[in-house]
């Protein structure tokens, strides 16, 4: 009669299951944990991609910004300098445009001032000061000549009358001279106080003659 003990291969067989069940989870714990980490490196590896790529496009756009901002700059240098010459010329301009108008202004006053009975024989003009000379046949048109130039501001007052002779007349009939005052006038020329204003005269004005009036 053969005897089998069935129990021993039972203990056995459990044995090697148990040893089993512990060796495959072991194996899918280490499994997992590859997986894991191969995941969170992944992750971390396209994330760091990622940063880089918006690092180099965050750089490429700011230099082209940087071009930009350079291109713009130049634009406003050059438009300051261009800026710069206009208002030099303007103020150029400006400065000539005051020292031309005196004179016109003198001569237009000045022909303006002159009364009946007198008449002009020279005018000049040196620096500030006019010297205006000229011959009448009353006192009084003398009088009024320089009240006249005294209202306009571009002369100063008072206007001095730095001489005056008495020419005796001559002659008889038709060749008659009457008797004439030769007179010379001199002033001073006002210039406003502009910061544009030029410090200078404006040069010796020309002679003018020619009688301006005439017995009434």
């Amino acid at each position: 009669m053969i005897r089998i003990n069935l129990l021993g291969t039972e203990r056995l067989r459990a044995r090697k299951a148990i040893a089993f069940d512990i060796g495959q989870r072991l194996t899918a714990a280490a499994g997992a944990i590859l997986v894991v980490a191969a995941v969170v490196v992944g992750w971390w590896y396209w994330s760091l991609r990622s940063e880089s790529t918006q690092l180099d496009a965050d750089l490429a756009a700011a230099q082209q910004e940087a071009v930009r901002l350079r291109s713009l700059l130049a634009e406003v240098q050059q438009f300051e300098r261009q800026r710069a010459l206009v208002e030099q010329r303007v103020a150029l301009i400006e400065q000539l445009r005051s020292g031309q108008s005196i004179p016109v202004q003198l001569l237009d006053h000045v022909s303006r001032s002159v009364p009946d009975l007198l008449w002009l024989t020279a005018l000049e003009q040196e620096d500030d000061e006019v010297t205006i000379e000229g011959r009448s046949t009353t006192l009084i048109a003398l009088s009024d000549f320089v009240g006249n130039l005294g209202g306009n501001p571009i002369l100063q007052r008072p206007i001095e009358i730095v001489n005056s002779q008495v020419q005796p007349a001559s002659g008889t009939g038709a060749d008659a001279v009457p008797e004439l005052i030769q007179f010379t006038v001199r002033a001073r020329i006002n210039r406003p106080s502009s910061p544009e204003a030029p410090a200078g005269g404006a040069g010796r004005g020309a002679a003018a003659g020619g009688r301006q009036g005439g017995a009434r």
